[in-house]
């Protein structure tokens, strides 16, 4: 398992939507971003991301689960 590490909400936001994420309808309130995903089989992946330079930990692991991607396929997307 790899080390996760120090990144920021706009860095985790531009991975995302060029993996295939899209703002989802709602948007995010305040100081929050909603990304949303259609999966292969039609399940869907919101994503909460807090406007935070660096992320904490444990949101970088709950933004991670929400994704849909384990937390390798996640650190490779960063990279």
């Amino acid at each position: 398992m790899s080390k996760l590490p120090s990144v920021s909400s706009d860095k985790i936001v531009k991975s995302l939507l060029n993996v295939g994420f899209n703002y989802a309808s709602i948007k995010g309130k305040g100081s929050h971003t909603a990304l949303l995903r259609e999966g292969l089989h039609g399940e869907k992946f919101l994503v909460i991301i807090p406007k935070r330079n660096p992320i904490p930990k444990g949101t970088l692991i709950s933004i991670i689960k929400q994704s849909g991607y384990s937390r390798d396929e996640f650190i490779t997307l960063l990279e």
